[in-house]
């Protein structure tokens, strides 16, 4: 009978067993190799050494100026983009639930973005935004609307070429914040909306006093979420911008990218990627408090 139990607890490991090896070669041995190289002057030539140089490169990250331009640029991508997507996510969500005709079509119309390949929407800004008077933006602001003389040079100064990178962010998160609320909102017990009612409480009180209360956990975890993928952010900047111009607009991967890739400095690429999910654990792990904090206040 031991035998036969003994058996029965080993099997549930050996259906998770792949799993784990594919974890083990795509996410455990990577992080190793990428720590190992960030403690040596690693030299990518076969059989070349690679001295061992300790924590060096881990502080040339506060003495690098360049690095600390790249991540004020992306704590300001983190910042406006996270912000728009919960904002416009809440009040796409709000909206929503009191349509009753063609529900399903605006929410799948509001999805789209989310599942559109990162690639082609920053493609599709790039052209949306060029600086001549090819561009859309340019075209109804100059030939429509009249309301400047001449095309603004969106891509060419790092103050507009953000406020490209910026939108295709909230414009590519929204419809994710959207659903999640979505779900949320029909969690809640149409009870509480019909008392409120019977206070005398208008929707918009409702909304204040009800709605967003027991949203709360949910737009922090979305928050989180959302932070976590804006920290990550690269395509948009590389395909848009390529970091320029003279650099204004890199942010942290992108200027990773460049270390590792072009410089071959891999030890330092290693030591910034180190650094860079330090900095986003610790952020993830004030919001989760956050979060715990505001549940047993409720």
């Amino acid at each position: 009978m031991s035998g036969r139990l003994s058996r029965g607890g080993l099997v549930p490991y050996l259906f998770v067993l792949p799993g784990l090896a594919v974890l083990g070669v795509w996410l455990v041995f990577p992080l190793v190799s990428a720590l190992q190289m960030s403690l040596h002057d690693w030299d990518i030539v076969p059989g070349s050494k690679s001295p061992f140089v300790g924590l060096d490169h881990y502080a040339q990250l506060v003495s690098d100026p360049l690095l600390l331009s790249t991540l004020a640029n992306t704590v300001a991508y983190v910042i406006v983009t996270v912000a728009g997507q919960l904002a416009l996510g809440l009040a796409a969500a709000l909206g929503l639930e009191s349509v009753r005709r063609g529900r399903v079509l605006l929410r799948t119309l509001y999805f789209v973005p989310v599942v559109t390949s990162w690639v082609v929407a920053a493609l599709m800004f790039r052209y949306l935004f060029n600086s001549s008077s090819a561009g859309m933006v340019n075209h109804l602001l100059v030939s429509v609307l009249g309301i400047v003389g001449r095309p603004v040079p969106w891509l060419n100064e790092a103050g507009t070429a953000f406020i490209a990178i910026f939108a295709l962010g909230i414009w590519k998160g929204v419809g994710f914040a959207m659903v999640l609320f979505i779900a949320a909102l029909q969690a809640i017990p149409e009870e509480l909306y019909d008392a409120a009612a019977i206070d005398g409480a208008s929707r918009r009180r409702a909304i204040r006093s009800v709605t967003l209360p027991l949203l709360a956990p949910t737009i922090v975890m979305t928050a989180v979420m959302l932070t976590i993928g804006a920290f990550q952010v690269f395509i948009p900047v590389a395909l848009i911008t390529g970091g320029g111009p003279v650099h204004r607009t890199e942010v942290i991967l992108t200027y990773l990218y460049d270390v590792a890739f072009r410089q071959l400095d891999f030890g330092y690429a290693g030591a910034i990627s180190f650094a860079l999910a330090g900095l986003v654990f610790a952020i993830s792990q004030i919001q989760l408090r956050f979060m715990r904090q505001s549940a047993l206040a409720g």
